[in-house]
């Protein structure tokens, strides 16, 4: 909801207007530890309060991680727009060396850049290469021969999406230093691939 909110540049009741019910969870995008909230009619979070007694749910404490999530949603703007230039930056093309995604001209992998709004990056992944499992497992592996050509140990974490998609995300712990070692990551894994 909050990356929507903030790529769109409206209030979150604006996208929420015509929704019955709202979580919203603060540990994601947020930054916070732990916590979410849930929004709704009256009759639906009785109903919820009730489920979650019944399941043993509770929370003892839980003014500090209201006071995390505050500090989130306060910052929240920030935050996420530094997200989502990081995820653009990742899949747009530089002008400077070293090339991002679009300018990889790459038999492995493409990114449309319309689709690129928030802070994930679908990445696809042309067949004959290497499978988005594949894919993954070469960025999150360090080779010697990485660290002999690269001077750098960089593992990237992504997620194979489908059959040929692999979805990379951003968060408030990755930084643009972060962002352009994965775009050196996914750079040198291609070279190595077309190799």
């Amino acid at each position: 909801l909050m990356n929507a909110v903030v790529a769109q540049d409206v209030d979150p009741a604006r996208i929420t207007q015509h929704c019955d019910s709202v979580s919203l969870c603060f540990s994601k995008g947020l930054g916070a530890p732990a916590g979410a909230v849930l929004a709704g009619c009256k009759e639906f979070i009785a109903e919820a309060w009730r489920v979650r007694k019944l399941l043993g749910g509770g929370m003892r404490q839980a003014g500090v991680l209201a006071a995390a999530a505050r500090v989130g949603l306060e910052h929240a703007e920030a935050t996420l727009r530094r997200d989502h230039a990081n995820t653009r930056h990742f899949a747009e093309a530089c002008p400077l060396p070293p090339p991002g995604i679009q300018k990889l001209n790459s038999p492995l992998c493409s990114v449309s850049l319309a689709a690129v709004e928030t802070n994930m990056v679908m990445v696809g992944v042309r067949g004959g290469w290497l499978s988005p499992a594949e894919l993954c497992e070469h960025l999150r592996a360090v080779t010697e021969e990485e660290l002999a050509e690269t001077g750098q140990a960089v593992s990237v974490l992504v997620f194979p999406w489908s059959a040929h998609t692999v979805r990379a995300v951003w968060h408030r712990d990755v930084s643009a230093h972060d962002t352009e070692l994965a775009k050196n990551k996914l750079e040198f894994v291609a070279r190595k691939c077309q190799e």
